[in-house]
């Protein structure tokens, strides 16, 4: 008697509990199994990180890249500036290789002799 007066007590109570989950029904259409549902979280959040250190050493790349070209943008344009105040024209008063050379009749100053067709084929020793 006295036990059912304490179940009778408590009736009250269990009407303001709260209802079992209807969403963790695996026969209902769209459920997920809380253990997939972790792995594909835990797997989204790796790859935004992974995206994440992708993005950032594609920036770190690109400035190296852009550093380094613009190095060589610089020690050219020194280079051209520098070999422009080293690389003065002489004074040409004979006219160079192109004129004023006379050492035979020809105008004409050969470092070897004239070779003709067929030389290699008659040696004159």
């Amino acid at each position: 008697m006295k036990r059912l007066m304490i179940l009778t007590a408590l009736i009250p109570f269990a009407a303001l509990a709260q209802p079992l989950n209807t969403m963790n029904n695996p026969n209902q259409q769209g459920y997920v199994i809380p253990s997939q549902q972790r792995m594909q979280t835990e797997m989204m959040s790796q790859q935004q990180q992974q995206k994440g250190m992708l993005n950032q050493q594609l920036r770190t790349q690109t400035q190296m890249q852009q550093q380094s070209l613009q190095n060589q943008m610089n020690a050219n344009t020194q280079r051209v500036q520098q070999g422009q105040v080293r690389e003065q024209p002489l004074p040409n008063k004979n006219g160079g290789m192109l004129g004023g050379m006379t050492s035979t009749g020809s105008g004409q100053q050969h470092m070897l002799p004239p070779q003709s067709n067929g030389n290699m084929l008659n040696p004159q020793n």
